[in-house]
């Protein structure tokens, strides 16, 4: 498939992307973090998805899951999507527990055309979604403003009068998460959330931690 296919199916599918939430916040109670690895043994390219679902009000692992296999796509900056797609769809269907929200270590909205990883994934899971990414990839080349050093703190990254999404001081003195939306949910209440999986530990919300440990384990396991 060409660059002008994968581009076209982006831009159908944005047309449906709906910043506004769907739901009221009382009725999450399951919420997936969801997070890929890769490696390569012997010239072939590997990946393994790791899908960690948590309660939201007590904070505890109630599901964990992983899914496996050779990477037949190609890396293309801007199309991550469609390399990740398969393995998270084969992970989500091992789940037991329906999840309310799912979050993504990568970008929803902010991408050059709307359709990062948590976005694009958000039609095949027919849920809401947020992106929560450790650096910045440069949107339009549009540079973001550090926050405060704050916790809670942020500053919106705004291109053409939009906002794309959001730099987030969850810890002090430590560096920001990039907050974005998915689909079917707003910025406000992806901070929100993401801010209430923040623990003392870790800049990075538990939902989004928890997935990337589990991602190192089952990678160490795959290559031995």
């Amino acid at each position: 498939m060409n660059i002008e296919n994968l581009q076209a199916i982006q831009n159908e599918l944005k047309i449906n992307i709906q910043l506004k939430n769907v739901f009221q916040l009382s009725e999450i109670t399951l919420v997936a973090g969801v997070e890929l690895a890769y490696w390569s043994e012997d010239k072939i390219e590997y990946c393994v998805c790791c899908i960690v679902v948590i309660d939201y009000r007590t904070k505890e692992i109630i599901e964990q899951v992983e899914y496996t296999g050779e990477v037949d796509f190609p890396y293309i900056p801007g199309y991550l999507a469609f390399r990740e797609l398969p393995f998270i769809i084969k992970a989500v269907e091992q789940l037991k527990n329906i999840s309310d929200l799912y979050m993504f270590d990568g970008n929803g909205y902010l991408h050059s055309r709307h359709m990062g990883i948590a976005t694009h994934a958000s039609f095949h899971l027919e849920k809401p979604t947020i992106g929560v990414a450790k650096t910045y990839l440069k949107v339009g080349n549009i540079d973001f403003t550090m926050p405060q050093n704050i916790v809670g703190a942020y500053t919106d990254i705004v291109l053409n009068g939009e906002v794309y999404g959001r730099a987030l001081r969850t810890r002090e003195s430590v560096k920001p998460i990039f907050v974005s939306c998915g689909n079917w949910i707003d910025i406000d209440t992806a901070t929100h959330i993401t801010m209430h999986f923040v623990e003392k530990d870790s800049r990075l919300p538990i939902t989004i931690r928890y997935a990337d440990l589990a991602t190192h384990e089952a990678r160490r396991k795959y290559k031995k």
